[in-house]
């Protein structure tokens, strides 16, 4: 395969998803009287558990959405890299654990809602699949993704700056989860 259509095939689920990401955003600016961003997650309650399926698609504002929009196409690209034919199943994995830990451990009365659980998951991810599956390309991946981004995993611990702290432990946790489970296999 051509080195261009190895590119194209490895960014074009991470555009989908990001332009995804960013048509809601643009709908749910444009029709605040919609709610959609009330489809977050509410933890412990029933109508919160549907937040675990859209909250990564909804964002409370443009820097929200701008933070979250990079770092996830970066590291969609590098699971895509890593791992083409797991990729979909790996990311719906940290999609669901990620928010169900959200839901779980989130605080009461909160709305959590971004792409930062899928992030974090992301991260945490790509760089425990290097530990766990002890390839070459995932070693390396993971030694890049530290490096570029180790730094966001300090937003993993309780903060008043960060309103869903607890999405991002959560994301983080889910990677490393799916990262074990993935090299078990």
């Amino acid at each position: 395969m051509p080195a261009k259509s190895r590119a194209i095939d490895s960014t074009t689920p991470a555009l989908t998803l990001i332009c995804l990401i960013w048509a809601i955003f643009a709908l749910a600016t444009l029709f605040p009287f919609l709610g959609l961003r009330q489809w977050g997650i509410h933890p412990r309650t029933l109508f919160g558990l549907a937040g675990i399926l859209f909250a990564p698609l909804l964002h409370a504002g443009l820097f929200h959405i701008a933070a979250n929009t990079i770092p996830l196409f970066v590291m969609l690209v590098l699971l895509q890299i890593q791992s083409a034919r797991h990729s979909l199943d790996t990311l719906a994995r940290i999609w669901l654990l990620s928010g169900f830990g959200t839901w779980l451990i989130g605080r009461s009365g909160s709305n959590h809602i971004g792409a930062s659980g899928l992030v974090y998951g992301l991260l945490s991810y790509l760089i425990a699949a290097g530990f766990y599956q002890r390839d070459w390309k995932s070693i390396l991946i993971g030694f890049l993704v530290l490096f570029s981004y180790g730094g966001l995993l300090w937003r993993i611990l309780p903060s008043y700056w960060f309103v869903s702290w607890e999405g991002h432990l959560c994301g983080a946790v889910a990677g490393v989860v799916v990262a074990s489970w993935r090299g078990r296999k």
